[in-house]
């Protein structure tokens, strides 16, 4: 080979090198960002979330009570810690909208999901029992760890079949109070 040849060459390859760092920066834009303190992006049905932690008791029990919208993008991800995994049971606890609810196994994959419907809103005088008795219970039909809330109507844009695996940062049940 020649100097001339030799130059083209290494012009190829360093154009080559230059492409794929490129396509490498532009895939790195679709990845959701790494888990805060507080969120963390979650692709449902192939549509990312930011959803709002609940990974301790107090959390939970609030969810998103009193609240009177989501965003298209957003909802609530409740986990619990290793010693709470089972049978759970959601209510609509004082939520004057509709809310989606997947639940995931420990290795999250879906076990249940349900359309929650709006509750009659608690009755003067009623007390919290009575209030609580009353509310239409959503289980995960087998033990789950996890639960995903989102905007009423989202599972009909977002389909999600029981089994299906949901990719949601694993370090996020270490967390779990």
């Amino acid at each position: 080979m020649n100097r001339t040849s030799t130059m083209n060459q290494c012009a190829k390859v360093a154009g080559a090198v230059t492409m794929l760092v490129s396509l490498g920066s532009l895939s790195g834009c679709e990845d959701p960002p790494m888990t805060t303190d507080k969120t963390t992006r979650v692709s449902v049905g192939g549509k990312v979330f930011t959803l709002e932690l609940a990974i301790d008791q107090d959390s939970r029990v609030q969810g998103l009570s009193g609240r009177t919208s989501i965003p298209d993008d957003g909802g609530m991800l409740f986990v619990f810690p290793d010693s709470q995994v089972g049978n759970h049971e959601f209510v609509m606890r004082d939520c004057p909208i509709p809310i989606d609810i997947i639940f995931l196994d420990r290795s999250r994959r879906v076990t249940a999901t349900h359309a929650m419907k709006v509750e009659e809103a608690r009755r003067e005088g009623e007390d919290t029992i009575a209030y609580e008795n009353r509310l239409k219970r959503y289980p995960s039909r087998f033990d789950s760890q996890y639960a995903i809330e989102l905007q009423g109507g989202m599972l009909e844009k977002v389909p999600v079949k029981p089994g299906e695996l949901i990719n949601i940062d694993p370090g996020i049940a270490a967390k779990a109070k």
